[in-house]
């Protein structure tokens, strides 16, 4: 049986070439500008070119893009899931007593 080696408990995760403006620049992103911005990120790396620092960052930019519009997603999805929920509560009461009172 293998077992895969085990990180030291105190290992911190590597360090960001993004900075913290650019953090809080992709957070306050809309969607739109979030997918239209990796969609950039994508094209850099496709493109070649690029030094490896040039292509890390590139790739940490667009893992950030990323997650910023899979967030937006989710939340779409939440409030969708719960106005569905609501109109099929409405809609099993609709018409019944209870709806009347």
């Amino acid at each position: 049986m293998t077992s895969e080696p085990q990180k030291p408990q105190n290992a911190e995760a590597p360090a960001s070439s993004l900075t913290q403006e650019e953090h809080e620049r992709i957070a306050s992103m809309s969607y739109e500008e979030a997918r239209d911005q990796l969609i950039q990120a994508v094209q850099a790396l496709e493109a070649g070119g690029l030094n490896l620092d040039q292509s890390m960052r590139q790739w940490e930019l667009g893992e950030a893009l990323a997650k910023r519009a899979q967030t937006l997603l989710d939340q779409v999805r939440a409030k969708l899931d719960a106005a569905q929920a609501q109109q099929q509560t409405s809609a099993d009461t609709a018409g019944t007593q209870s709806n009347l009172e």
